[in-house]
């Protein structure tokens, strides 16, 4: 752009302000009350925070307020108050105001087109409501702030948008925009932050961004963005932080990104990239956090890597990086995360690794390394998860693993491990997550004193392990249990049945005799029990039918005789069960998952009879000899039958799962699906479609609804612009989830015809969100809130495969209350709509559900939103819950309906402000997992006090 250009469109913006200076002083006659009585007949308030709004009070008095010397309006601050209905146009023509907050309440439709006429403005933040329409067009060349983030706006960012040419932070993240980002944005010449993440963004980022020299940060990542990096953001000297991830993004780094060197943060995972690494970019001394997985990058890297002194965190898996893993990483003393997994390194882990770093996780896995692992690992004391599964990894696990107090989570599956599991290692405490199945280990395990009270999961499968079975763990905590195919001899040791939190059980494929303990019918957990290829005998024991959630039985090829118990038919919860290759007789249960039994899953017990014809065994008919004959007679036919019966099964399965339909409604054709038997005979598409009507209605996108059939009740939310196939995808996911904390999503219809569709949730009777039910709970109440949201987050981490991010879901807002206290937490589709997080790795996510899930703690502790903006000096809720708890003012923080309770709990309030803190912590590696602050929250009901030392250890 030429100089004379650039004068000539800056005498136009002159003239221009000038013209608007004029419209403002005639269309500002109104005086500062009426506007502001006009803007508060406007809006819905519910919690009552305008009710001061009154002509009898002063206006510098009024709540949100704030008046500057002359007693002028000078700022509005109703962030958080659950405001909702439309923005008056009023609003912007307060003469002196010059910071507006209305961000995180209900506002909806379009942004007021005058806000140019409010020439005073500097700051504008109107962050999560659920404005719509296109975004406000200039000039409002004095406004510094502009946050519209997390609403629904569309269309494109108007090319006069450099006229917002005074602007220092501009956040348009979180909407549906879409179309590419205009050139005009480089009049923008005083910009430090720009954030225009989550929307549908397209075309190239313009290499303009190149002129704008006071960039701090740049954010564009959950778009659609193609090309190649500009090589001019590389010119950007003040940047600190760059994210550009998830987008489609091609071609390689520019070396260019070298030159960025206040640079601390750089992201460009989730693209297309290739080619290898510039060497540039390990010249960057201020790198904090170095994120490129998720790529199509390959070579080497360098052992330049090791002049990144101030690294913290390096991600670089899911690549095609060769060669071996850099000598001088051992060299970061500051070295926190360091994820490599799925390359094709090779050679040896360094053997220095962990001695000079502060390493708290480790992944390494799918690759190619050989060797041993390094002793060093956790020599700093702070390692919490290990991850080294599926490489060539040989040797002995070393003796300094089995002395890492701080151990949580370990992965050393698939190696080629030998020795033992030494009896340090099985009395680590903090580990609730041990994986070394696949391996060559070569000893007995009954011989060791186990003693691992957080341990959850315990998988030594497929290994050369022998002897008894132990009769603990050393746990009360055991949920999934694998020691298949070892050579474990002698009886199961009754006191298995003491796992009452046992959910999966696989002891297939050892040499255990005996008979199968009744005492396992005290796992009422159970879902899952694999004894087969073993030489268990006796009968089937008809207590088995005592476990209420068993949904998987498989005994085969065992040594097992006598009947069937008939009473296992009637385990309403057995889907699949195999008893095929024992010694069985009789009928087989005419019931349950007997019904329609495979063959497969008989056969080999020559004298069992009853079933239908996909059993492939003969009915049952007069005497026993009778039977046994006509077994002899219809033996040839076997083969024939059991093809039939696969065929069958198949087919009537087929026609038993819930389909998706299409059907008609007044609103069009539609497509149904449903995922919960009960609802697909009681919920039609009509039922959706005429509970639509205003009194049902409870929040814009939301309504209640009823069955004409049984009445059944139900919620409506509806979604607007989906994507069909993903859409699918995404509920289906949604629709598996099955736990007692969280909402049930019911059934989705889709628009054949439009981009939208309705989610069919179940609905919570006399539910409160927990923000309006906190206000009458105690302590002991709101403990069991916290606990539930925590087992929620657990489940969803740890239980779902792969784990489930519930992002920015995870508030107040969205956790139901039932008439039990029990929280429910409502899940929304995981779209670029705020819900970014639900497409990133879910290693790098779930402490942001954990941050999360910090600030609800101190919700429910103190009472107060991290909406609010009432918080003195400090910036944030976090900031002040710091200061309250270092100075232990209790009395100042916790809130008032649980004062009374604080005589008796001090000490377990104490200690959850503190597991609200560590949630909290600025490092996310250093944030508790979600397994962790259910044994912490657990421990505050086991015990009748609880001291600070139990939540330092999350």
């Amino acid at each position: 752009m030429t100089e004379k250009g650039g004068k000539i469109r800056d005498n136009r913006l002159i003239m221009f302000i000038f013209v608007l200076v004029l419209f403002n002083l005639q269309a500002c006659k109104c005086s500062e009350l009426e506007l502001l009585a006009s803007m508060k007949a406007s809006l819905n308030d519910p919690l009552g925070s305008l009710r001061d709004w009154n002509p009898s009070r002063a206006l510098c008095e009024w709540s949100g307020l704030v008046c500057d010397g002359s007693s002028h309006v000078a700022k509005i601050e109703l962030s958080g108050k659950n405001l909702s209905g439309r923005i008056p146009e009023s609003s912007f023509q307060l003469p002196y105001v010059k910071s507006i907050d209305l961000s995180s309440n209900q506002l909806f439709g379009e942004i007021p087109s005058n806000l140019s006429s409010c020439l005073s403005l500097q700051y504008l933040n109107l962050s999560n409501n659920n404005f719509t329409g296109p975004l406000p067009q200039g000039p409002s060349p004095f406004l510094e702030t502009l946050d519209l983030s997390n609403n629904m706006l569309s269309g494109k960012i108007p090319e006069n948008i450099g006229f917002f040419s005074g602007l220092k932070v501009l956040d348009f993240g979180g909407n549906v925009l879409v179309g590419s980002i205009p050139k005009s944005i480089t009049n923008m010449s005083q910009l430090e932050y720009l954030t225009l993440a989550s929307n549908q963004f397209s075309g190239e980022i313009p290499p303009e961004l190149g002129l704008m020299k006071n960039l701090k940060w740049i954010y564009l990542g959950y778009n659609n963005f193609s090309g190649g990096i500009p090589e001019e953001i590389g010119e950007l000297a003040n940047l600190y932080h760059v994210d550009l991830v998830y987008n489609n993004l091609t071609g390689e780094i520019p070396s260019s990104l070298g030159n960025l060197t206040s640079l601390q943060y750089l992201f460009l995972y989730l693209n297309k990239l290739s080619g290898p690494v510039p060497s540039s970019i390990f010249g960057l001394k201020k790198l904090k956090s170095l994120d490129l997985s998720d790529n199509f990058l390959s070579g080497e890297i360098p052992e330049l890597v090791g002049q990144l002194q101030n690294l913290e965190i390096l991600h670089l898996f899911s690549n095609n990086f060769t060669g071996k893993i850099p000598t001088s990483l051992t060299s970061l003393p500051r070295l926190q995360i360091l994820q490599l997994w799925s390359n094709q390194f090779s050679g040896e882990i360094p053997r220095d690794l962990g001695k000079f770093n502060n390493l708290t996780i480790l992944d390494l896995s799918t690759n190619k390394l050989t060797g041993k692992i390094p002793k060093h690992l956790c020599y700093p004391g702070h390692l919490f998860k290990l991850i080294l599964f599926s490489n060539s990894l040989e040797g002995e696990i070393p003796e300094s693993l089995s002395i890492c107090k701080t151990l949580q989570r370990l992965r050393l599956q698939n190696n080629k491990l030998t020795g033992h599991l030494s009896p340090e290692f099985t009395k680590l405490p903090l580990v609730y997550f041990l994986d070394v199945s696949g391996n060559n280990l070569n000893s007995s395990i009954s011989d060791r004193n186990w003693d691992m009270p957080a341990l959850q999961m315990l998988n030594l499968a497929r290994n050369k392990l022998y002897g008894s079975l132990p009769d603990s763990f050393g746990t009360q905590k055991l949920e999934n249990l694998d020691l298949s195919g070892n050579g474990f001899s002698g009886e199961i040791p009754p006191s298995f049945g003491k796992f009452s939190e046992l959910m999966e059980l696989k002891l297939s494929a050892n040499k255990l005799t005996g008979k199968i303990p009744d005492e396992l019918c005290s796992c009422q957990k159970l879902v899952s029990l694999d004894l087969s290829h073993n030489q268990f005998s006796g009968q089937i024991p008809s207590s088995l039918s005592q476990m209420p959630v068993l949904g998987q039985l498989d005994l085969s090829v065992n040594e097992l005789s006598g009947e069937i118990p008939q009473n296992l038919g009637q385990i309403q919860s057995l889907v699949q069960v195999n008893v095929s290759f024992n010694h069985l007789y009789g009928s087989i249960p005419s019931t349950g998952a007997f019904l329609a039994i495979n063959s497969s899953a008989v056969a080999g017990n020559t004298l069992l009879c009853g079933g239908d014809e996909t059993s492939g065994l003969p009915p049952c008919k007069g005497a026993y000899k009778a039977r046994v004959w006509w077994y002899f007679l219809t033996s040839l036919l076997v083969l024939v039958l059991a093809a039939a019966a696969m065929i069958f099964v198949f087919i009537r399965r087929r026609r038993k799962e819930l389909v998706m339909n299409r059907v008609g409604s007044k609103d069009g054709t539609w497509e149904l699906q449903f995922f919960d038997s009960k609802a697909s005979k009681s919920i039609t598409m009509e039922d959706i479609s005429s509970s639509r009507t205003e009194e049902n209605f409870i929040s814009r996108r939301s309504y209640r609804g009823s069955s004409t059939i049984n009445n059944m009740q139900f919620l409506a939310k509806i979604v607007s612009n989906i994507n069909h196939s993903s859409y699918w995808i995404q509920t289906s996911e949604l629709g598996n989830l099955h736990h007692p904390n969280i909402v049930r999503l019911l059934a989705a219809a889709a628009c054949m015809s439009e981009k939208h569709g309705i989610l069919i949730y179940e609905y919570i009777e006399e539910g409160k969100e927990l923000c309006e039910a906190i206000r009458g709970m105690g302590w002991e109440r709101r403990l069991k809130v916290a606990i539930g949201i925590a087992r929620a987050l657990k489940y969803l981490h740890c239980c779902c495969s792969p784990g489930v991010i519930v992002g920015d879901d995870l508030s107040s807002h969205n956790i139901i209350i039932d008439h039990r206290d029990e929280p429910c937490l409502r899940l929304r589709l995981p779209h670029s709509k705020r819900s970014s997080s639900h497409l990133a790795p879910a290693e790098m996510v779930e402490s942001k559900d954990i941050y999360g899930f910090g600030l609800i703690l101190m919700e429910l502790l103190t009472g107060r939103s991290p909406a609010d903006d009432e918080f003195g000096v400090h910036e944030s809720i976090i900031e002040w819950a710091r200061y309250c708890y270092s100075d232990c003012h209790l009395d100042a923080w916790v809130d008032s309906p649980i004062k009374p309770d604080a005589v008796i709990y001090r000490t377990k309030i104490v200690a959850t402000m503190s597991l609200a803190l560590d949630c909290t912590a600025d490092n996310p590696a250093a944030r508790p997992t979600a397994t962790a602050a259910v044994k912490a929250l657990d421990a505050f009901v086991r015990s009748n006090s609880c001291g600070l030392k139990l939540c330092s250890n999350v």
